[in-house]
């Protein structure tokens, strides 16, 4: 299975259907895919669960010289597999007029939850936005009641796009497509921090903002350098309003949209070279191929009339001229020994008389 991350948030099965493979069983990736953004190296700190020699799949050179900086190797850049879901989906969810925010808080994850008050963080939400305000929570805070209603209570939509799933259940398959077509939905996209989620809303339009209390992993680790860090690296990402072509540019730097693969170079990184494809789409060149093939090994042509044997060079065709033809090496064999005789018989050992 190599690592689990691989397949979180339905990437692995999106990186299949641009490969042209069924998303029904997503493959086994031959590395480390980087699974969200990330200003260290593409992965935790304590990344000692990346098998030395294997690659790692990063989102941008920036990650990869970063990564090389402390040591790390064998780095592959591809992009976020949400640039790949843009290629597959390009009218996904897309609305002639969009209207209103969609605020993602920062959350946990299933080992560490995060410290803030969400009651107040409603308020400031409701104070600044203008317009219908959605609240997309991450499914453990989506799971807790006070949390919900922190947000609901302030006249808002609480949403959640579901579990990050895994290899072998189908609950993160849809993720990204669900995000997609929210975000195609909204104006504005926001967050107390910066994350996947700006990235991908100013990848498709929206307006960007980060403001509000960015609250704390409750064993945040020092190598981030915390929210002093993120600031110092994007002022220009902080604050109620940014300029949107600055943001769309920056989101195509730290999602990668120049490095994106061809499905060929990404099944040949991901050892997928040899998986079966899923059938082309009917009318392409590959199609009618195929189906040629199957109507001849259905309807095979009628075989070539065999030529006689005495006519294929080199073979006899019988029994008899094979024989005969094998008589001369019988002969001279017979001939030696009779040589061999004479000569036993003229010159016999000493000490026998003749």
């Amino acid at each position: 299975m190599m690592d689990e991350s691989n397949h979180w948030y339905g990437h692995s099965r999106i990186l299949g259907r641009y490969c042209g493979l069924t998303d029904e069983a997503p493959k086994r990736i031959q590395g480390y895919l980087q699974h969200g953004w990330n200003y260290l190296h593409g992965f935790p700190p304590n990344d000692h669960w990346c098998s030395p020699g294997y690659p790692r799949f990063v989102w941008s050179d920036t990650l990869r010289r970063r990564g090389w900086s402390m040591g790390r190797r064998g780095h592959y850049l591809i992009g976020a597999p949400w640039i790949y879901l843009l290629e597959l989906e390009p009218d996904l969810g897309v609305r002639p007029e969009r209207e209103g925010t969609i605020w993602y808080p920062f959350h946990g994850w299933e080992k560490s939850s995060v410290s803030g008050d969400h009651g107040r963080l409603a308020d400031e939400i409701r104070n600044v936005e203008i317009g219908p305000v959605t609240v997309c929570l991450y499914w453990l805070e989506f799971a807790n009641p006070d949390i919900r209603q922190a947000y609901a209570s302030r006249g808002f939509r609480v949403i959640c796009h579901g579990d990050r799933g895994s290899r072998w259940d189908g609950k993160g398959r849809d993720f990204l497509r669900k995000q997609l077509v929210e975000l195609r939905r909204h104006r504005r996209v926001a967050s107390n921090r910066l994350g996947s989620a700006l990235f991908y809303g100013a990848s498709v339009g929206c307006e960007v903002a980060v403001y509000g209390d960015p609250m704390q992993f409750e064993d945040e680790r020092p190598e981030y350098g915390g929210t002093a860090r993120r600031k110092r690296l994007w002022p220009e990402l902080h604050g109620a309003s940014v300029d949107p072509e600055l943001a769309a540019e920056v989101a195509r730097q730290e999602l990668g949209f120049e490095y994106q693969a061809t499905p060929e170079e990404l099944r040949r990184m991901f050892g997928w070279k040899r998986a079966r494809a899923a059938a082309p789409p009917s009318g392409t060149t590959t199609a009618r191929r195929r189906e040629a093939a199957t109507r001849r090994d259905k309807h095979p042509a009628a075989a070539p009339p065999q030529q006689p044997e005495a006519g294929r060079r080199g073979r006899p065709n019988d029994a008899a001229e094979r024989q005969g033809r094998q008589e001369p090496g019988a002969r001279r064999r017979e001939r030696r020994a009779d040589r061999a005789a004479a000569s036993g018989r003229q010159n016999p050992p000493r000490g026998v008389k003749p």
